[in-house]
């Protein structure tokens, strides 16, 4: 009787082992920055950023709460962490894929078999968005094809939205260009219609992070238009000096026939011996090249 019951007895206590050889949780995967703490449960973390894996586990029917608990992480990177803590605090350096692995080990009773589980993980380590920069030339002229090349320092695909703001006053109704990005850099071939501070906003996100920034752009006129507005300018005053110029060094040509001779004429009046007079025109100094005065053209002399 006694032995029957110690029997019982034992299969009362293993009973419930059998039931807990599959211990039910999952892996959860924190990531802070600053003050910030973001949940990733897609598989994809950043690198070089202070990283929390937490086994949670599935007990609603309390059957493990006397239970302890060991944990051994192997991170796929080389290094191992062993604790009795459900939570690992770690970081990766470098991007790349990797496979997080937890073995995991519980003691129901002092006296009861170990159980032992695990889990893993495929995770995928991006670099993060934390600068853009713009490589271009010092400065932008209106009409001139300028090319700008945009580089960003996280791990691709990414996705770039930009555009260009003129006077750098944001539209709300314009939509930006948007392309997806396959390497580190962007590079974009523009021309300016309008002198002025441009400036563009870009935006640019991968699967775990965001950053958005803008660049002023100072465009101004093309030389080629300063040199025509020059020529013209210079072509204009030479046009203008040479008329007056001409204006004022003409020689002056006066014609002689058209100067009155009577300045040369000597008025006489003459009586003879009859009481009669009669005028006379005597021309003391007719201009060489003329035969006679032209007051005498057409006429002789006018008596009275």
């Amino acid at each position: 009787m006694l032995l029957l019951l110690f029997i019982l007895g034992v299969a009362e206590t293993l009973g419930p082992l059998v039931e807990l050889e599959n211990v039910a949780g999952k892996l959860v995967f924190y990531q802070m920055e600053g003050n910030a703490t973001y949940v990733r449960d897609t598989g994809e973390l950043a690198s070089d950023i202070p990283t929390k894996t937490m086994f949670e586990l599935f007990d609603p029917q309390k059957n493990f709460s006397g239970a302890k608990f060991t944990y051994t992480w192997d991170l796929g990177n080389g290094e191992v962490i062993r604790g009795t803590e459900p939570v690992v605090r770690y970081n990766y350096p470098q991007s790349g894929n990797y496979t997080l692995r937890l073995k995991l080990g519980v003691n129901v009773t002092e006296h009861a078999p170990l159980l032992t589980d695990s889990y893993s993980k495929d995770v995928q380590v991006l670099d993060a968005i934390k600068h853009i920069e713009l490589k271009g030339p010092l400065d932008y002229q209106v009409s001139q094809n300028t090319s700008l090349a945009v580089h960003v320092d996280g791990s691709p695909p990414m996705w770039v939205c930009w555009h260009i703001l003129p006077n750098c006053v944001l539209d709300v109704t314009s939509e930006c260009t948007l392309t997806k990005l396959y390497e580190n850099t962007l590079r974009l071939n523009l021309t300016f219609t309008s002198a002025g501070v441009h400036c563009l906003d870009i935006s640019v996100r991968n699967d775990i992070s965001k950053l958005q920034t803008s660049f002023s752009l100072y465009v101004k006129r093309s030389n080629n238009a300063n040199l025509l507005f020059m020529l013209s300018s210079a072509a204009i005053l030479a046009a203008t000096f040479s008329f007056i110029t001409v204006i004022a060094c003409r020689p002056r040509h006066y014609n002689r026939s058209g100067i009155a001779t009577s300045s040369n004429a000597v008025f006489k009046k003459k009586q003879d011996s009859d009481g009669q007079s009669s005028i006379l025109f005597n021309f003391s100094n007719v201009e060489r090249g003329e035969k006679e005065p032209l007051l005498l053209k057409h006429g002789s002399q006018y008596a009275s």
